[in-house]
């Protein structure tokens, strides 16, 4: 059988993109067919004369268009039309991500991660295990516990979800999971089956993307405003698309950091009513902010699943969270907690359920916004001048940049100056013409200084940088 190898002469632009488009080209003309492989970076660069470098980048570009799937260990293969249009992983995300080896430099800035400020959580977590560890009930943490969490750790966790959100669940909706990432997966698996459809923010979090791709289940991205998806989006996608669930972060949105207002929410929760349509609300960052509407569940109860975790506000190594469920639904949504894990880890929840009730979780979160707001204040002196899009206490900021560069381009560029941010291509639901915006994690640096440093690489790359890497591979 012959190899494939793409025709490039002639296409105007850089050799990534040629080589992307003749991906296209063949594809529509049948030369290349669902499932076929593709050669190995290292061999078509070979028979084009060009860097390995640039058919990385174009076979990442042709992952982006939703034309191929790469595989690890296997290769990139053509994608099959009629599957979902997310794919597994999204490559772009690697170049921002961070490694062992990268961080393992002294001055590395890393933007990449939305981290909550790292050594403020040490002091009270050897408290909470020296008093676990001189009590008589130890043994019983180191046994199973029911599906659906301890009963004293779910009402813990119905009084954290009401002083966070203003939302009162009784207990018995309340289900303990390993992290929120673990409720989202649960709440999922309770509500769709391989090729159904959820619908979610154009621009969300990467990892119910990836989530989606493995379980085989379509994702169609809303569109959306300044306070979030828009209304008449929503309604037409319940019309036309038969979504099985919105999967949602209305409060301090990942990417956008945008929060929806409350007459927003009603909005959509009436839309949700209309059609039957359930709610998977993720409020990761939920207990950030000082004031914030109530959850879109609350206007929503028999259709809404809650998400909540401590990653964002205390620490993401406790991997301890809150699926909040319809009444009904409870143990329905509390055997795939049975069928994923078996239980959510029972000495995490005890250590986090004495912080909520002596209060140390609240004040951790206080301590968390207050120092996340002192590195908005750096931030934002340095970046005066920047189209930058954030809001007080986010996590995350959305960078406007020049026409002259793309959010890939940029990321690479600004890697190596050691400072590590996100394409928003690896956000992105469908296609999308934001092109030329990166997100910046201000908690990641590791302290005042990396985040001073950081960000005038950043400013200096936007404002002096020439786009040399784009220019390497035409």
């Amino acid at each position: 059988m012959d190899i494939w190898t793409p025709n490039i002469s002639g296409r105007p632009g850089p050799k990534y993109k040629a080589i992307a488009d003749s991906i296209l080209s063949d594809i529509r003309a049948g030369s290349l067919a669902p499932g076929e492989r593709l050669p190995t970076h290292r061999d078509l660069a070979y028979r084009l004369g060009v860097t390995v470098g640039t058919v990385t980048r174009a076979y990442s570009e042709a992952e982006r268009r939703g034309l191929v799937a790469g595989e690890v260990g296997r290769g990139t293969y053509v994608r099959d039309p009629n599957e979902p249009s997310n794919f597994t992983v999204d490559r772009t995300f690697s170049l921002s991500i961070q490694s062992e080896e990268i961080l393992a430099k002294d001055g590395v800035c890393d933007f990449s991660l939305s981290l909550p400020i790292s050594g403020l959580v040490e002091k009270y977590f050897a408290k909470a295990l020296s008093d676990i560890g001189s009590s008589r009930g130890l043994n019983s943490l180191l046994d199973y516990t029911p599906d659906t969490g301890i009963p004293c750790h779910r009402q813990a966790g119905a009084a954290w979800i009401k002083s966070i959100s203003g939302m009162a669940v009784d207990h018995s909706q309340v289900i303990v999971t390993n992290g929120a990432q673990h409720a989202v997966l649960a709440a999922v698996m309770t509500l769709t089956v391989r090729g159904d459809t959820i619908l979610t923010e154009c621009m969300t979090y990467h990892g119910i993307k990836t989530l989606a791709s493995e379980m085989g289940i379509k994702l169609v991205g809303l569109e959306m405003d300044e306070f979030g998806i828009i209304p008449k989006s929503f309604e037409a996608a319940c019309r036309n698309s038969s979504p099985k669930a919105l999967y949602t972060i209305p409060t301090m949105q990942n990417p956008t950091s945008r929060t929806m207002p409350e007459s927003r929410r009603r909005e959509i929760a009436k839309i949700a009513i209309e059609y039957s349509v359930p709610i998977i609300e993720d409020d990761i960052f939920g207990a950030i902010p000082e004031k914030r509407p109530l959850p879109i569940t609350s206007f929503a109860p028999n259709l809404g699943y809650y998400v909540t975790s401590f990653s964002k506000c205390i620490a993401p190594g406790l991997r301890y969270g809150y699926l909040v469920a319809p009444q009904g639904m409870e143990r329905r949504a509390g055997s795939v907690i049975r069928d994923t894990c078996r239980m959510a880890t029972p000495l995490m929840g005890e250590i986090v359920t004495q912080w909520i009730e002596t209060g140390v979780a609240k004040e951790i979160a206080q301590l968390q916004r207050g120092e996340m707001l002192a590195r908005q204040k750096i931030a934002e002196n340095i970046f005066k001048g920047l189209k930058i899009e954030t809001n007080p206490g986010a996590f995350t900021a959305l960078l406007h940049l020049p026409e002259t560069w793309s959010d890939e381009e940029f990321t690479l560029a600004a890697k190596e100056r050691d400072v590590l941010v996100v394409p928003t291509s690896v956000f992105s639901v469908g296609r999308t013409s934001n092109r030329n915006i990166v997100r910046i994690c201000l908690g990641g640096a590791r302290n005042l200084e990396l985040v001073e440093r950081g960000a005038r690489e950043i400013v200096d790359l936007v404002r002096n940088g020439n786009n040399v890497y784009a220019e390497s591979i035409v």
